[in-house]
């Protein structure tokens, strides 16, 4: 029998722990992450799912309630939610953690569920036993997000082979115009990039605020880094990068200074970053997202498929109780 109680904060080195050994886990999943946002941002309500009385599955999540709608969302404060699983969860675990979910929702006066799966590139065993049983329990895809993934390959010379011509073209010209790229800790003059950019480009802000980032980084100091690029003694380019687990290295901001485009920037800064993901023993480089609500960013989408990166979903799956 599959007991789900709520987690407690007590418990949070039980649940890093159980989320850094698990199948399908990530930087988000993490307490340390989810703890970045100040207490009053999210009404948490995670979760945890025992058998026999051992630790068998989380999810995180929190309250959103709109007012007409009591909605538990899996998660709000992070790109990825869902369940955390066992490398041996089995068939029958996904749908007993589902049912066992929807259970508990339905008694804690929720009208809805909602959750953003870990894509499968994040899964040390591949397995799609999860998304099967929240289908067969009644979920559908409230939207399919594209995300441009990398697949590394073990040297940087059949990477660059994948590159595309005008991505090659301007790494070089970075190189020939003397771009140096180093890792940072000046978050305020990336931010002003970033800021300005987003605003210019899409009329919206950053997702953190400075201080948000840099309180990530002293969280993760191993796991997050901002690599500059700069010329003309200034930094013209940068890129935050988050460690999601072994396997995926994750580009979450990307952003240049529009004066500087000559120096073709960025491209040198994924050719570094490509670079140092093999060195690190990843398999994958996540660029994040091309779409918004389903509808495609062509020139972003374009952009990131210069380095050989191809599309994959990044599903969010809802239920009405």
């Amino acid at each position: 029998m599959t007991e789900c109680s709520l987690y407690n904060e007590k418990e949070s080195d039980v649940w890093d722990s159980f989320v850094e050994s698990s199948n399908n886990g990530t930087l988000y999943h993490l307490r340390r992450f989810l703890s970045y946002h100040p207490p009053e941002r999210f009404e948490d309500h995670s979760l945890m799912f025992h058998k026999k009385g051992k630790l068998r599955a989380l999810f995180p999540a929190c309250v959103v309630d709109t007012g007409s709608k009591r909605t538990l969302y899996s998660h709000r404060g992070a790109s990825i939610g869902g369940f955390v699983l066992e490398e041996s969860s089995s068939f029958k675990d996904a749908f007993d953690f589902t049912k066992s979910l929807i259970s508990h929702a339905k008694n804690n006066g929720f009208d809805k569920i909602i959750l953003t799966l870990p894509p499968l590139i994040y899964l040390t065993r591949l397995s799609n036993n999860i998304d099967f049983a929240l289908l067969q329990n009644g979920f559908s895809y409230l939207k399919r997000e594209v995300s441009s993934v990398l697949s590394l390959k073990p040297t940087l010379e059949a990477n660059l082979e994948n590159f595309r011509s005008e991505a090659r073209t301007a790494y070089r010209r970075a190189v020939k115009l003397g771009v140096d790229i180093r890792e940072s800790e000046d978050f305020k003059g990336f931010y002003k990039i970033l800021e300005a950019n987003l605003w210019a480009r899409h009329g919206v802000t950053p997702t953190h605020t400075v201080a948000e980032l840099k309180k990530l980084k002293k969280l993760f100091p191993d796991r997050i880094a901002l690599l500059g690029a700069y010329a003309e003694g200034k930094m013209i380019a940068g890129v935050v990068l988050f460690e999601g687990n072994p396997k995926v290295i994750i580009a979450f901001y990307i952003s240049h200074d529009e004066k500087y485009q000559k120096y073709r920037a960025v491209n040198l800064l994924f050719h570094d970053i490509i670079k140092r993901a093999i060195e690190r023993n990843f398999k994958f480089l996540d660029f994040g997202i091309f779409t918004v609500d389903m509808e495609p960013n062509w020139g972003l989408g374009r952009f990131k498929e210069s380095f050989g990166a191809s599309g994959l979903f990044r599903d969010v799956m809802e239920l009405d109780l």
